[in-house]
């Protein structure tokens, strides 16, 4: 019929306040019809999977094919495909994940709408509540689960929370030919502690975005950002990897932590966050010229952490500008090169130490002036070789004199590269 409504169009019918309770039961049958659970027994990530072509090539990509969660194994068919309802936010589910199915209308529906409904896919459902994977194998068919988990899984089943402690952990968790690679399960990837009003994405793998705020809880996982500003404050926390030293109790969570975790982007608005910098070296800069020590300061900032940081223009400039101070310090050697000019500018520039005073010397006003006295020098130097009323050792030691001026002469003492003003 072509005035059905399918998928959210259906779900989102209001409720009428005055319904009757066998009304209700309906509309919440219907809504049961239209989101039906199954477990991911594949999916096409990448074109070495043998359904591929078949499954529309790159257009296919993120298809999964299904069991249904109440139906035997035995029932599966080519026909259990789906695609992923949502085209910007990729998040394909593993194998043994379950999803919701939806119903909705394909590219082929403009005409019937009832003979070509295909089946859309949400995000895999939260089972453990763990951002690793939410993979449950079907408890129907043993030899999906290694045998040192089959208890564990078991034990799920009385509604006990999964708690893997040994490093078998393994289930199959990869499509066919391992289409997209092959995840392999961890134990010691740790979710992310929410603290009141957080919203939270989280990856599989340890890295994470966090936009919260500075917020004080009683939990013994207490966030280090929160000392100062008040709470609602906003501090948005990007965040790759884990601390090495991880535990492998991975389903206890985790804070973030500056120092610890491998990758970070700090964006704050009053927060102090303790990072400790690998170098304190200020003298560079004046006494009263010194910024507030990072671990100080509870402005608005942001902060890159990481063991390497690059910066690279493929096409166009870095510009580096700032209201106060730009203060570069390194435990080892800070190089400066290019294929052109070096340019410093300022009333005063100094090099060697904050208290540098003695002035540079206009190199190429000097050398022109001395070599006029040089000139002068050596005229009266030849004078005095030839005088014949002089005795002694004066003839002598004006010969050594000029000797010594034609070595000075012959001599470059201009830089090539650094030029003053």
């Amino acid at each position: 019929m072509i005035g059905s409504k399918f998928g959210f169009a259906g779900v989102n019918q209001p409720y009428k306040p005055d319904a009757s309770i066998d009304a209700i039961s309906r509309q919440i049958e219907n809504l049961n019809n239209k989101l039906i659970p199954a477990r991911v027994v594949d999916v096409i990530l990448d074109e070495t999977h043998p359904d591929f072509i078949s499954l529309g090539e790159w257009n296919g990509i993120g298809t999964i094919k299904y069991e249904l969660i109440l139906s035997p194994e035995s029932e599966r068919t080519d026909k259990n495909i789906a695609k992923s309802l949502l085209a910007n936010t990729k998040t394909f589910p593993l194998k043994n994940e379950i999803v919701f199915l939806i119903s909705l209308p394909n590219t082929d529906s403009l005409n019937n709408l009832t003979d070509n409904e295909v089946f859309y896919y949400l995000n895999a459902i939260s089972l453990w509540n763990h951002p690793h994977h939410n993979a449950f194998p079907n408890p129907q068919n043993s030899s999906t689960i290694p045998e040192s988990q089959r208890k564990d899984y078991k034990s799920i089943e009385s509604g006990n929370v999964r708690r893997v402690t040994d490093n078998s952990t393994e289930i199959n968790l990869n499509s066919t030919n391992n289409s997209g690679g092959k995840f392999v399960e961890r134990i010691n990837i740790h979710p992310i502690l929410p603290f009141t009003g957080d919203n939270i994405f989280e990856g599989r793998f340890g890295n994470s975005i966090r936009l919260g705020s500075t917020i004080k809880s009683k939990s013994q996982y207490q966030n280090n950002w929160s000392t100062t500003g008040q709470e609602g404050d906003p501090i948005t926390i990007i965040r790759n990897g884990q601390p090495l030293n991880s535990s492998d109790k991975g389903w206890l969570p985790t804070v973030e932590d500056i120092n610890q975790d491998l990758s970070s982007i700090y964006i704050t608005s009053t927060q102090r966050i303790p990072i400790n910098v690998s170098s304190k070296n200020y003298s560079g800069i004046s006494s009263d010229q010194i910024p507030s020590y990072p671990i100080s300061y509870n402005q608005n900032q942001i902060i890159l952490n990481s063991g390497r940081i690059l910066f690279n223009s493929s096409t166009d400039s870095i510009l580096l500008s700032s209201q106060k101070v730009i203060s570069l310090s390194a435990n080892e050697d800070i190089g400066i090169s290019t294929r052109k000019n070096v340019t410093l500018t300022g009333d005063l520039v100094k090099l060697g130490g904050i208290n540098a005073s003695e002035s540079l010397l206009l190199g190429d006003s000097f050398i022109k002036q001395f070599k006029v006295l040089l000139e002068t020098i050596n005229l009266l130097c030849d004078a005095l070789v030839a005088e014949p009323a002089l005795k002694g050792g004066a003839p002598a030691a004006a010969s050594q004199l000029k000797t010594i001026i034609n070595l000075i002469k012959d001599k470059n003492y201009l830089s090539r590269f650094s030029k003053t003003i």
